[in-house]
Formats: C-alpha cells, sequence, structure tokens
C-alpha cells in the first residue's frame, strides 16, 4: 500500500469531527445557499451548509425539485457576460483576461457544491442529493444540466488517487455486512449464511472501494471465487453443499459478482480500476493464478431476442443449449447500438476494460432472473493482465469485438438460425 493510501487509511479509524449547529436559520433554502456562496466566514459558512444539508433531507420531491430548478435557473452562467470574457480574452489573451472568462464560465452552484463539501461528513449528503437529481430530473433539460456540475465535481474527488480498496470478510464490521447484502446486485444474498459461504471460506474473496470522506459506506465491490478452470455455472459457484478447496491451490481468479452501490455515483466509473487492482493484488499474493476471469451475466440477450424475433430460440420449448449460446455468441460480438458500440451493457464495460469474449455458457444462471434476462446464458470475459491496455486501446479505436475463437465460431453458426 502507498504512503498516500495509508494516510488516507487512518481517517477510517478516526472519529469525525461535527460541527456544531446555531440557532435555525428561517430564511428559504433558496436563500440560504445564495448567502452560502457570498459567505466570507469560514464559521458562518460551515453554519449555513449544515442548515442547508440538514433541510434539504427533510424535504419533499417537490420541494427538492423547487431547490434544484433553483440551482438550475438563478445559480446557472450568465451567457452574455461569458461571451463578453471570451471576447476579451480572445482579443487580449492574459491571466487577467483568462480568470474572467473562467470566472463567467463556472455556475455559481458548483462553487455551493464545493461550500457543501467543506462540512464534515458532507460528501456522502452530496452524494444522496445527486441521486435525488437523478430521479428527479430526468427529462428536464435545465436539471441534466445541473448535474453535469455535480458529475464535473465528483470525477475529481472521486478520482482513484483517493479511494482506499479494502478486503471485505467474514470479520469486517456487521454495519459493513449489512450493505453488502442490501447493495448485492447481480446474484442477491439471501441471508446471513449464504453472506457467510461468500465470505468465510479460503477459495472465496470480496474486496471494495471506499472513500475517506465516506468511510461506513462501499462505492463499489466484487466477489471473487478461486477455483480450478474456468467455471460456467453461478449456482455451482454458490452451491450450499460446495467443498472449499485451499487457496494455494487454485489457478483461476473469477470475477462473479461486481455491484456499484451508490445511485448518486452513476457515471463515475470505479470497476475498471478495481477488477485490475484486485486482480493485480491477488496475483502477487498466489502465484499459482494463471487466469483471470469473470463469470457474467447477458442482462440484453432476451431483450435483444423479442427485437428481432428470436425469442422463442431462447426461451420456448424447443430451444437448445447449442442454440442458446451461438445466438449468445452472435449477440456479444454483432449486437450494437448506434455509434457502434455493443448493446448489452456488461459487454460494454468489460470490452472498454481490455477483457476479450473468452466462452459462453448455457444453464449457467438458472434462477428466475438470469432465465428471464438471457435465458441461463453466461458469458466468460478473459482479462489478460498482459494485454488489457492494449485490448482497450484497439476496442475503443475499431469498437469490434475481440473474441477467443471458440466465441467466433459459435457466433457464426448462429447464422443459420437467423436464416
Amino acid at each position: 500500500m502507498s504512503i498516500l493510501a495509508e494516510l488516507l487509511s487512518t481517517v477510517f479509524e478516526r472519529r469525525h469531527r461535527t460541527v456544531q449547529s446555531a440557532a435555525s436559520d428561517g430564511r428559504p433554502l433558496e436563500e440560504l445557499a445564495d448567502a452560502l456562496v457570498g459567505s466570507a466566514g469560514e464559521t458562518s459558512g460551515l453554519a449555513l451548509a449544515g442548515e442547508i444539508l440538514a433541510r434539504f433531507k427533510t424535504l419533499d420531491d417537490d420541494g427538492k425539485l423547487a431547490f434544484f430548478r433553483h440551482l438550475a435557473s438563478e445559480m446557472n452562467i450568465a451567457p452574455d457576460e461569458v461571451r463578453q470574457t471570451l471576447d476579451t480574452y480572445e482579443k487580449n489573451p492574459s491571466r487577467a483576461s483568462y480568470r474572467a472568462f473562467m470566472a463567467a464560465s463556472e455556475p455559481r452552484r458548483q462553487e455551493l457544491v464545493r461550500r457543501l463539501n467543506r462540512l464534515p461528513n458532507a460528501t456522502g449528503a452530496l452524494v444522496r442529493m445527486r441521486a435525488d437529481l437523478l430521479r428527479l430530473g430526468r427529462g428536464e433539460p435545465e436539471l441534466e444540466a445541473l448535474d453535469i456540475d455535480f458529475r464535473h465535481l465528483f470525477l475529481s474527488w472521486f478520482n482513484r488517487g483517493f479511494l482506499v480498496l479494502r478486503p471485505i470478510n467474514w470479520e469486517s464490521p456487521a454495519h459493513i455486512l449489512e450493505k453488502i447484502i442490501a447493495y448485492e446486485a447481480v446474484h442477491a444474498i439471501d441471508s446471513w449464511d449464504d453472506l457467510r459461504r461468500r465470505l468465510e471460506p479460503e477459495d472465496r474473496r470480496c474486496f471494495a472501494f471506499f472513500h475517506p470522506s465516506m468511510p461506513d459506506e462501499p462505492l463499489i465491490f466484487v466477489e471473487v471465487a478461486l477455483t480450478r478452470g474456468i467455471p460456467g455455472s453461478v449456482q455451482a459457484l454458490l452451491a450450499q453443499d460446495r467443498t472449499a478447496m485451499p487457496a494455494a491451490e487454485a489457478d483461476t481468479a473469477t470475477f462473479y459478482s461486481i455491484s456499484n452501490c451508490q445511485t448518486g455515483l452513476a457515471s463515475i466509473s470505479f470497476g475498471n480500476s478495481l477488477i485490475k487492482q484486485v486482480a493485480s493484488d491477488l496475483a502477487a499474493e498466489l502465484p499459482g493464478l494463471a487466469t483471470f476471469v469473470t463469470l457474467s451475466p447477458i442482462p440484453g440477450l432476451v431483450k435483444w431476442a423479442q427485437s428481432e424475433g428470436l425469442d422463442r430460440d431462447i426461451t420456448g420449448p424447443d430451444a437448445t443449449p447449442e442454440t442458446l449460446r451461438a445466438l449468445a455468441a452472435h449477440y456479444l460480438l454483432n449486437a450494437k447500438r448506434p455509434g457502434g458500440l455493443p448493446y448489452d451493457p456488461v459487454a460494454r464495460f468489460h470490452l472498454g476494460n481490455g477483457a476479450i469474449v473468452h466462452k459462453v455458457h448455457a444453464d449457467a444462471d438458472t434462477s428466475d432472473k438470469g432465465r428471464a434476462q438471457s435465458g441461463g446464458a453466461m458469458v466468460n470475459y478473459l482479462y489478460d493482465l498482459q494485454n488489457v491496455a492494449q485490448n482497450h486501446e484497439r476496442f475503443a479505436t475499431t469498437q469490434d469485438v475481440p473474441a477467443s475463437a471458440e466465441v467466433k465460431s459459435l457466433a457464426s453458426t448462429a447464422r443459420s438460425v437467423q436464416a
């Protein structure tokens, strides 16, 4: 662990100082926001920030919308001033003219969010505020523009250099374990016994990113199975009666679930860094690991098949494992969104990280959810640690889907089904 990471980690062991609230300020929330941006004193600014966040938390959806609309309209840029300062800078580029342009082109609401974040423990409250904005502002252009300001700031605050990777195990604090159960988004954790089976055995691992300002809230976590060979069934991985194996005997690390935890951090990507960091750490700890793969869902397969009139070949009574695997391979390699990226969201994520489509399995997820979204099919994405950077660059440039010879061959057989 780097010195910076160690310093950041110490935050997890400290008690958070709090700011004593002054008497409640009776002004409307919108006036408090304007006052905070204009405040010069640190103590008064913290008091205003505390009042704003406390009162926002109590608002109903109509109240939150009114506050967001105030930020979107009254704390926006002034286009005429931006144009004027840009013209001045273009005619006479200097430090002063550039500073004036930058000041004019940054909306006051960005400074408001920064000042709110000066309050201890405010980062989590702002993440929850953005979750409300995303939920309430969809389809309203001014509020969608406001979200760009939140995202701009969050991209800096949640930079990889500020994140701390921590293992999650059966000895982790109960409040963290409860959140792992609640946030699991791929394969639901049904009970504490189910969680224990995923965390306690020697051949199971879990890792999460945390931010020092949100030490009790995982941002994203990944569950890993250490196996011999590449698995093709999530039910087998999670079986109650399976026999655990010594970690040193494993030759494969299988990432079988990755869950984003914070709705308010949507579009702030952590998964790329998480998988690569965990793979690197596991390779250093267990030299016998030669293969790093996922066992991933294919959430868009049935929806795509329905749009193509092929859903009976996946979910119908005459569907066969061979047909399902062939259509799944074809879908992963050839089904594209406008613009050329893969239709499947999980495929976009892993291929964008530098993985390749390695193997497709039928009857791999027999849960109701698995049957509904992919007919039970799953896919292994292979992370070759020596080639992920090149794979990422190639995919970003060409948008061609890299795949094993086996998957390419399977995809070619799907043409006879579609004919």
